[in-house]
């Protein structure tokens, strides 16, 4: 019997993350949205301004019986660089920030312990700044930024950007894609 789980994640844009997880096993399903904000019912245009508080993420529905938390977590860590501050690439400001949206005191433990574990392997030369915070509030993206990749691959920044990180996942998890 599935344990329906769900994790609320921000690492950039959020194009790039639903692509990935995704075709990750054990996810049943991916949003785009917005969490970590000050207003009311957020929509793109206010996010993008940076002054809301809001950061672009994803919202995974996963059967934690398939995939645990923390290996949710490994995925996401080697999808973006949790060592820029309010930034990934070429995107810039708060509502690009690598953060985790915590549920509960479990998942937040477990997201401080795979930082700790990351940052003794010193995969990255600077420090992770990935932000663990409770999640005080989630909306869901517009209709249009959903399975936006999907939708649109030929898209100038799903092809430059999107199409190269769901390859290099694919590539490193092989065995972890949906069959």
């Amino acid at each position: 019997m599935a344990i329906i789980q769900t994790a609320v994640l921000a690492g950039g844009c959020f194009w790039c993350l639903e692509a990935v997880f995704d075709d990750l096993q054990g996810v049943l399903a991916v949003e785009s949205g917005y969490a970590g904000g000050n207003v009311p019912n957020p929509g793109y245009k206010a996010v993008c301004t940076g002054q809301t508080g809001y950061a672009e993420v994803v919202r995974v529905e996963f059967d934690s019986q398939l995939l645990a938390f923390a290996d949710l977590l490994r995925v996401f860590f080697s999808i973006h660089d949790p060592t820029t501050f309010n930034r990934q690439g070429a995107d810039v400001g708060t509502q690009y920030r690598s953060a985790i949206f915590y549920a509960d005191e479990v998942q937040k433990q477990t997201a401080e312990e795979i930082i700790r574990e990351l940052s003794q392997a010193r995969l990255w030369p600077n420090p992770i700044v990935t932000e663990v915070a409770p999640l005080t509030n989630y909306y869901p993206a517009e209709d249009y930024h959903q399975e936006y990749f999907a939708n649109n691959p030929g898209q100038p920044y799903c092809a430059a950007v999107v199409a190269p990180k769901v390859a290099k996942f694919r590539k490193q998890f092989l065995e972890r894609l949906k069959k």
